[in-house]
């Protein structure tokens, strides 16, 4: 148990970042972007080719970002200028990318298993540091059992990665174009009345959304040591439940905690992922299906607490309009027996 926890807050802090990409486009730009299924491969792919081609897994990282935020590009082009719909103009790029990332590929799968990627660049310099052992001694000391395996590096590097993410989105969320972002998908007509230009931040939004969501393939491709042109089939579904979920349990009152929802519901979806593939007649053929009841009960989970909510505020003011009328009633029963009692 303890080793599918922390395999689930490994892989739902990289995953963060693509929900963080999701949480762009679709809260803020209101724009609801397939083109994540696709580019998440974009990454993957882009980064597990380079890497094997010999280059620095770095630069081929930072490269996937790039390929990524040019699909992103292409996506807003195609509905701002080519008057596509938003829904449609998705769609379309990430069929185009289903083919491009096989050429990118040059087959279907693309392994990484004797190769240096990032993570193991990490591990080379943490591990002489002694840190794995000290925590994995403390764990045991706690009284949690059995040592984690592996090593803590991934799950450091990356909460410091992702929690960077996190607060540069808030600063430029604050900025001058990301107020205008905002404000473009709160409402066009409004601001093109400014002379904003919609379009061009309708683009930019797009690619600095699919930019995220390319690094977090480039790194879940190098976490798994393997780029799979499949990988990203209900990657939206999977980005989309961490918002939900997130916003559902954390709120949505700033900016700043928004996005912090937003990365604890991606590792609380990988979590509960991994407790129901635990359960005995479920396989690991059935996770889309357990996504998709997870997205639906985020949803409507919210819906069915505010009604009743409602129902409960809704009783206690009709309790306490009668406990009013009661006493008024009482009162004036009292007068009325005074009166007599004088006459």
């Amino acid at each position: 148990m303890p080793t599918a926890i922390f395999a689930s807050f490994e892989s739902g802090i990289i995953y963060a970042i693509m929900a963080l990409g999701v949480y762009l486009s679709f809260r803020i730009l209101d724009f609801p972007d397939l083109t994540v299924d696709g580019s998440f491969v974009t990454g993957a792919a882009v980064a597990a080719t380079m890497i094997v081609s010999g280059y620095n897994p770095v630069v081929a990282t930072l490269t996937a970002i790039v390929i990524g935020f040019a699909a992103g590009c292409i996506t807003g082009l195609l509905h701002t200028f080519g008057k596509i719909n938003a829904l449609l103009s998705g769609i379309l790029m990430m069929i185009a990318l289903y083919s491009i990332n096989l050429r990118i590929m040059g087959r279907s799968n693309v392994p990484l298993l004797n190769q240096e990627t990032a993570f193991t660049g990490i591990e080379g310099m943490w591990v002489p540091l002694g840190i794995d052992t000290a925590l994995n001694n403390l764990w045991m000391a706690v009284g949690f059992g059995e040592p984690l395996p592996g090593t803590w590096s991934i799950l450091f590097i990356m909460v410091i990665i992702t929690l960077a993410i996190k607060f540069l989105t808030d600063a430029f969320l604050k900025t001058e174009i990301g107020l205008a972002l905002r404000a473009t998908g709160d409402n066009q007509r409004m601001i093109r009345s400014f002379s904003a230009n919609t379009n061009l931040m309708i683009i930019l939004g797009l690619g600095i959304s699919n930019g995220m969501v390319a690094l977090s393939g480039a790194l879940i491709a190098q976490y798994s040591r393997f780029a799979d042109v499949g990988m990203g089939i209900g990657m939206i579904i999977i980005g989309l439940a961490s918002v939900i979920i997130g916003e559902a349990l954390f709120g949505t009152k700033t900016i700043a905690r928004t996005t912090l929802a937003v990365i604890g519901g991606a590792i609380i979806y990988r979590l509960v992922v991994s407790m129901a593939l635990r359960v005995e007649f479920l396989e690991t053929g059935d996770m889309k299906l357990i996504t998709a009841v997870i997205v639906i009960l985020a949803l409507i989970m919210p819906k069915v607490m505010d009604r009743y909510k409602d129902k409960k505020r809704k009783a206690q003011r009709m309790t306490e309009r009668l406990n009013k009328v009661s006493l008024t009633t009482e009162g004036k029963g009292d007068n009325g027996a005074a009166i007599k009692s004088n006459s």
